[in-house]
């Protein structure tokens, strides 16, 4: 189930979602022409979690620093790419309805949120994390709430057969955050070898929902 569009009109110009969208992008190629390798790139401004709660400072920067910049930070274009392709699906209209600023403070504390539920799962990791996904779930979390009946434009793949939907976002962001949730427990059960932050997913898709109650100062949900 991929989704690649929504019906959902917005009265505003989406210039934080896309500004976010060639950020990320542009760090991306940093790390590309990072000097010894992109691995390196990773190790040194991504959020890891053992430093990150103990303030470790074996970094280039200070761990708090590295919040911010893993949330910028990709593992491959594949990563990159999906994140930014859910980012620009359901990013405008949660930034049609906070406005420029709040949108910008929605998306940088649900990073913040999901880096530490990450860091909180797993707390002895030297396994650093990167990538949009924990902000762009605070995205999610805050489009389920305010759009849940919003058609979305979806891929199925039915074995080699490939059928175009429109489903109601409710039933695309439900299915996203069960998987999630599923594999967030399932990880639990394994020795930690790094792979997919699960609750960094969950804990920003958490946060989103909170932070968008609060700041949109209104739980009505709206119909398209």
């Amino acid at each position: 189930m991929i989704p690649f569009k929504d019906d959902n009109p917005t009265s505003r110009f989406p210039l934080i979602t896309i500004a976010l969208i060639t950020i990320n992008t542009a760090v991306f190629i940093f790390q590309t022409l990072y000097p010894g390798s992109f691995k390196h790139s990773v190790f040194a401004y991504g959020a890891i979690p053992h430093n990150l709660l103990t303030f470790n400072t074996v970094q280039p920067i200070h761990p708090l620093m590295t919040v911010f910049t893993s949330m910028f930070m990709h593992g491959g274009l594949l990563h990159l790419a999906s994140n930014m392709l859910y980012l620009w699906i359901f990013g405008n209209n949660i930034e049609d309805k906070l406005g420029y600023v709040k949108f910008v403070l929605f998306y940088i504390l649900c990073g913040i949120g999901a880096a530490y539920s990450h860091s909180l799962s797993d707390p002895s990791s030297m396994a650093p994390m990167i990538g949009a996904s924990g902000a762009v779930a605070g995205v999610l979390g805050a489009y389920l709430i305010l759009y849940p009946q919003a058609r979305v434009h979806t891929l199925i793949f039915l074995g080699f057969f490939i059928q175009i939907v429109k489903l109601p976002s409710f039933i695309v962001i439900g299915f996203w955050i069960i998987i999630q949730f599923i594999n967030g427990i399932v990880s639990k059960g394994v020795a930690s070898q790094g792979g997919i932050a699960w609750f960094a997913h969950i804990g920003g898709f958490v946060i989103g929902i909170v932070l968008i109650i609060v700041m949109s100062g209104s739980r009505k949900k709206h119909y398209y």
